[in-house]
């Protein structure tokens, strides 16, 4: 029996990480289920002036489709969506994204709190927020949106985190529902994609 209490009613995933995330995310993906049923939708601090590269190396390890949205696309099933580079990504009402350059948030753009939030309210109890390693406190606040609104959150263990004061942030600011190994994540979306079959 399952440790997670999942059930086939949510609609996205959302994954923030910075500094000491990529290789837990490559892990995520090369162990995601080919016809995973949800998007995935990540927003990962990365450098602003290197657009090319992140996704294709994410693409590499990916059994999913990997891409990065433009403003106004529709919110499919079956990909992961990838933050651009220098942009802040919100999802809005309607299921689709937008992209704007407004002022950085926690030194951040894109801002993990900010696509975190948005999905919260768009998505409400039907969202998954994932937060891993990272430098800041960006993410602390998404997280808390998420709880709030009935969503399920997971913080990386800060222990296995390469630097844990993203996953201590969201500790702080709300009672997290799971707080696990990158291993153990793996065994959770695998655990979710079986509620769907």
């Amino acid at each position: 029996m399952s440790r997670f209490k999942l059930n086939n009613r949510y609609k996205a995933v959302v994954i923030g990480g910075s500094a000491g995330s990529f290789q837990g995310i490559v892990k995520i993906l090369s162990n995601l289920p080919q016809d995973f049923p949800l998007p995935i939708i990540m927003c990962l601090h990365r450098l602003k002036h290197v657009r090319n590269g992140f996704v294709e190396a994410l693409s590499i390890k990916s059994i999913m489709e990997v891409t990065e949205p433009y403003d106004k696309e529709n919110i499919k099933k079956g990909k992961v969506y990838l933050a651009p580079a220098n942009y802040h990504l919100c999802i809005e009402l309607g299921n689709y994204f937008s992209l704007s350059t407004e002022e950085m948030i926690n030194n951040s753009r894109p801002a993990i709190d900010l696509t975190l939030g948005t999905a919260a309210y768009v998505y409400r109890d039907k969202l998954i927020g994932i937060l891993l390693s990272g430098a800041n406190r960006d993410g602390g606040l998404g997280m808390k949106y998420i709880k709030e609104r009935g969503g399920l959150t997971i913080v990386q263990d800060p222990q296995e985190c390469m630097i844990d004061t993203m996953p201590n942030a969201a500790l702080s600011a709300t009672t997290i529902d799971h707080v696990l190994k990158i291993d153990e994540i793996v065994e959770f979306f695998n655990e979710l994609n079986k509620q769907y079959k």
